[in-house]
């Protein structure tokens, strides 16, 4: 009896199936990734995630259907491993020595401006706009903790669809790029005619604590201050770091809310792995043994996968799945916007007088 040896020829036919798929995604990531670089699209906090997903949009509704069936394995691999991979190593990007930066202060900030948009996503999005349920929770994890990133990380966990993961990052966009504007404007209102008690590092945590995506927090800070961005990416990566705790708690709650329903008994906790290698990797990082070069290259690689990912959800997503979800999704992240800044400057405020 002959056997195979190598288990890497058996499974060639496979990786040359995903082969035009994966190119794709690729070219549009890399497309993203340089046109990010630009100094206008820098100084807006136009990330190439953003770039990558409105890119894959554009393709995906004009060409891609013509490339669809050779492309198709190997756009669904980027939009389910690459993220998966992405994610994991988006933990090169913080280190645990960033929650003493910013105190416990810091820390409980994030936790109630984290499970307070979260809570308000998913019942005023259900409630209030009729939104379906797993459109709101997207919205709601976009909001509440890093954007895009956070989005697509909540996305197998819901076991949502990709139109309604496009919904929920173009919500993020649209949001995300406002308050880039309007918050370094109200902090300059607010030292004209000194309202709150809200100095650099004051404004920075609430930045960091408040605005959706990690481009647009350093965006938003450094209309401020160098000081204030500091403070405000600092307190943007503890927020990031609740990712994974949140990934878990939420597999674990829609679990037990399908106790009871029909096929309840087949029903499984969604274990999202990769959050738990998202926290390895930044313990890893937090150790500082890897050379400054090492941890460069891994984050360029990790943006590289995320881009990939995202052009992938573009290319799924067609105008008319857009265009079905009608104004709730966008009336959500409105109220949610609203919420991070008046709701969320009011707890800064409280935690800091409480703490300080």
């Amino acid at each position: 009896m002959v056997t195979n040896a190598s288990p890497f020829p058996a499974s060639l036919p496979r990786w040359r199936a995903r082969a035009p798929g994966l190119l794709l995604t690729l070219v549009l990531a890399a497309a993203a990734i340089v046109l990010s670089t630009l100094p206008w699209l820098q100084a807006h906090g136009i990330s190439a995630l953003t770039l990558a997903i409105v890119l894959g949009i554009g393709l995906g509704n004009t060409v891609y259907p013509r490339l669809a069936s050779p492309a198709a394995d190997g756009v669904g691999f980027a939009k389910h491993w690459l993220l998966r991979a992405g994610i994991v190593l988006y933990g090169m990007r913080l280190t645990f020595q960033d929650i003493g930066q910013v105190g416990i202060g810091g820390v409980l900030i994030d936790a109630l401006v984290l499970g307070s948009t979260f809570g308000l996503a998913w019942w005023a999005g259900t409630r209030w706009f009729g939104i379906d349920r797993d459109t709101a929770m997207l919205i709601g994890a976009g909001s509440a903790i890093c954007g895009a990133a956070a989005v697509m990380a909540a996305e197998p966990v819901v076991r949502g669809r990709a139109e309604q993961a496009t919904v929920a990052v173009s919500t993020v966009v649209v949001f995300g790029t406002l308050a880039m504007f309007l918050y370094p404007a109200l902090y300059q209102f607010n030292v004209a005619h000194a309202w709150l008690p809200l100095g650099e590092q004051a404004y920075g945590v609430f930045t960091g604590s408040t605005v959706h995506e990690v481009a647009q927090v350093v965006a938003a800070g450094r209309a401020v201050s160098e000081g204030a961005a500091d403070t405000a990416v600092i307190a943007k990566m503890v927020r990031v770091m609740m990712l994974a705790p949140f990934l878990v708690a939420l597999s674990l709650l829609l679990a037990r809310g399908r106790v009871g329903q029909p096929g309840a008994a087949r029903a499984k906790i969604v274990v999202p792995w990769f959050a738990f290698g998202f926290v390895a990797v930044a313990g890893i990082h937090s150790l500082h043994v890897l050379p400054p070069s090492l941890v460069a290259a891994v984050i360029d690689l990790d943006t590289l996968l995320l881009a990939m990912a995202m052009a992938a959800l573009g290319l799924t997503t067609h105008a008319s799945a857009l265009r079905r979800a009608g104004p709730g999704p966008l009336l959500l992240a409105l109220l949610l916007f609203g919420w991070l800044l008046g709701g969320g400057l009011a707890i800064n405020l409280v935690v800091h007088r409480l703490l300080g």
